[in-house]
């Protein structure tokens, strides 16, 4: 099956930090993906803007290793990166000072599509959306895209999302979250809502519990320094792994419709309860195989951050009163793997239970890696000798079941094109934000107040002994971590 190309408008994009890691590794080379697909009309352009002095043509080079380094060599036949190069522009710019401004207004054509990535830290987001506008770059109908972190409290949230209101109505502002851009997160809601097969039993009737999942076998890196102000609470709960809640627990929206499926978002986030101490653990983890421990990494040996979370979460609603929400996501651990489990009750009347072999039916949804769905269901196990029970997969892996030659587009490669497409469905809303920090902010307040450290746990495990008991006293236990 080979999926269908559409076009967007002609735009210029302009990506403020064009110089930096996340230019070069995702969005120059998702930008030619969508090129090569057929997806940038001839006409448009990409101009990257950075404080380094240069020109054009050592910005083509740039992002010619870029490409060499982060594209499959496949994909990049040689007149179609010369063709996307030819596409490209450079300004030298000061973010926070008048130089380069007129000269990045004076490439900006009238009658196309202007957006303006900002992939800088927060703390220039004001200083750029304020120039965009005092030098008329920006007009009524273009968009800004800001990356996380989105403040990282409340009230620096809502100060975040004051700046940016101050030039740009909220129509104009795409928070990017790269998880919501996954193919597998966006297959999440055709699934519930475009199969009647399960959108009768997602509720609390049918479903026991749902675990969420995001497993990392890296280290914090080079990330440190952040990391020891952020910790993963604020990295990956309050963001991704709140929007992947979300997408779970909402209710249908009227319509495939940005308003419609944020305002479902928005509910579940104010029908979180707040989260008892004893529902939480958080670790670090230790040194092992050659490589250091987390204080070593974050160059803090008091570092009270944690490297893991695990959270048990309910949602106050009529449809998910009484059925637990377990998060976790942590770092240095056994496997890479991002997973949705929904795990489904018992049937009301057993004909088998003195049967050996039974388990509970189980949707999964993976989201990395070897993105696809599939749901755990039983069989009699095949052979003479009665009836035995076995638990077989119904899969789905998207490379097999769409064939080979469909491409899986990157979730900044989608995500940049919604962006000229101007939909905004999988992009945050600003009071979305600030609800998520509105519930996030008093756990993080109170292991602060009480003082609790994070439990050290080896790599290459689970995570701290405590996130099994999390589990364990519930007579549940996590899925095993695997690649």
């Amino acid at each position: 099956m080979v999926s269908r190309v559409i076009p967007v408008e002609t735009f210029d994009l302009v990506i403020f930090g064009a110089t930096g890691d996340l230019a070069r590794r995702k969005i120059l080379p998702g930008l030619f993906r969508r090129f090569r697909a057929g997806q940038m009309t001839p006409e448009s352009r990409v101009i990257g803007a950075a404080r380094t002095e240069m020109d054009a043509a050592a910005f083509r080079a740039q992002t010619r290793a870029a490409i060499e380094d982060f594209v499959d060599p496949a994909q990049r036949q040689a007149e179609t990166v010369e063709a996307f190069l030819s596409r490209l522009d450079y300004v030298a710019i000061d973010a926070r000072g008048t130089a380069g401004w007129a000269a990045l207004g004076a490439l900006m054509r009238p009658g196309v599509v202007r957006a303006f990535y900002f992939s800088v830290a927060p703390g220039l987001f004001g200083d750029l959306a304020e120039r965009l506008h005092r030098n008329g770059i920006a007009d009524t109908d273009s968009r800004i895209v800001v990356e996380k972190p989105f403040g990282r409290d409340l009230a620096s949230a809502r100060a975040l999302n004051a700046t940016l209101a101050a030039h740009f109505d909220e129509r104009q502002i795409y928070r990017i979250d790269h998880y919501l851009g996954k193919e597998t997160v966006q297959n999440l809601m055709a699934v519930r809502f475009a199969n009647m097969l399960f959108e009768p039993l997602w509720n609390a009737q049918h479903v026991d519990h749902v675990q969420i999942t995001v497993a990392e076998t890296v280290g914090v890196g080079g990330r440190g320094g952040y990391y020891d102000k952020s910790g993963a609470m604020r990295d990956m709960v309050q963001n991704h792994m709140m929007q992947l809640l979300c997408l779970i627990a909402m209710e249908p929206p009227y319509h495939f419709d940005p308003a419609a499926v944020r305002d479902e978002k928005l509910k579940v986030i104010r029908a979180l309860d707040p989260v008892d101490p004893a529902d939480i653990v958080r670790g670090q983890y230790l040194a092992g195989a050659g490589q250091p421990g987390y204080l070593a990494d974050v160059e803090n040996p008091a570092s009270r951050s944690e490297s893991y979370v695990a959270l048990k979460v309910h949602v106050s609603n009529w449809r998910w009163k009484g059925t637990p929400f377990y998060l976790r996501t942590g770092k240095r651990l056994r496997a890479r793997a991002s997973e949705i489990a929904i795990t489904f009750k018992e049937p009301p009347h057993s004909i088998f239970d003195d049967v050996q072999g039974w388990r509970e039916n189980v949707l999964v949804i993976r989201l990395q890696p070897n993105e696809g769905i599939n749901l755990m269901v039983m069989i009699k196990e095949p052979g003479p000798g009665g009836m035995r029970l076995t638990q077989v997969p119904l899969d789905m892996s998207f490379a097999k079941a769409l064939g080979a030659e469909a491409e899986i587009a990157d979730a900044y490669e989608r995500l940049i094109m919604d962006v000229i497409r101007g939909n905004q469905t999988l992009f945050m809303r600003g009071d979305e934000v600030e609800a998520a920090w509105a519930w996030t902010d008093p756990i993080i307040q109170g292991w602060e107040d009480r003082g609790d450290r994070p439990q050290p746990y080896d790599p290459g495990t689970s995570g701290p002994e405590d996130a099994l008991m999390l589990m364990h006293r519930d007579g549940r236990r996590w899925r095993e971590i695997r690649e």
